[in-house]
């Protein structure tokens, strides 16, 4: 078990590991599709984060990048193939993270709310734009800073660690 589990049951724990899936298959399916090169760079983004992440993440990435791709697949094999139903179900998953955020540390809750939206860009960014990528659709646009899930705002006197993976505004 890692670290940010502890006080946390094994449904819990469960969907902390599979909201990483899960939020991909929302973000690439959002538009209807759910491609090949959305599902390669979530992959790629997993494996940064494995070693690039806020000492609060400290083996998450590690953890949930180990399976990544079979989890995937599998979870896109049991979701409904429609659209909407699809992003309902998904939503109706994800709105539970809203029950366990705060069972956390405050600035571990914070690091997962900042890295799931990050991590939802990402997916977003991809597929469409100039060479098929760094545009985010309409259609993702809509789901990309995860709607579902209650902000959680860094504490004031926390350091916020940025991903070496984003791109940081100067």
């Amino acid at each position: 078990m890692i670290p940010q589990f502890a006080g946390l049951n094994d449904t819990e724990q469960k969907l902390l590991i599979n909201a990483i899936p899960l939020i991909t298959a929302l973000i690439a399916g959002a538009d209807g599709n759910i491609d090949s090169e959305e599902k390669e760079w979530a992959a790629k983004i997993m494996k940064i984060r494995g070693y690039q992440h806020p000492p609060a993440l400290e083996g998450y990435y590690k953890l949930v990048g180990d399976k990544f791709a079979t989890h995937l697949d599998e979870l896109i094999n049991t979701l409904p193939t429609g659209t909407d139903d699809r992003i309902k179900m998904i939503s109706e998953e994800l709105a539970q993270l809203n029950d366990i955020f705060p069972k956390m540390d405050h600035l571990q809750a914070a690091h997962f709310y900042h890295s799931f939206v990050t991590f939802a860009e990402h997916v977003a960014k991809a597929s469409g734009g100039i060479l098929g990528f760094g545009a985010i659709s309409r259609a993702e646009g809509k789901y990309v800073g995860l709607p579902m899930i209650n902000k959680i705002e860094m504490p004031e006197d926390a350091e916020e660690t940025p991903y070496e993976d984003e791109e940081t505004e100067d």
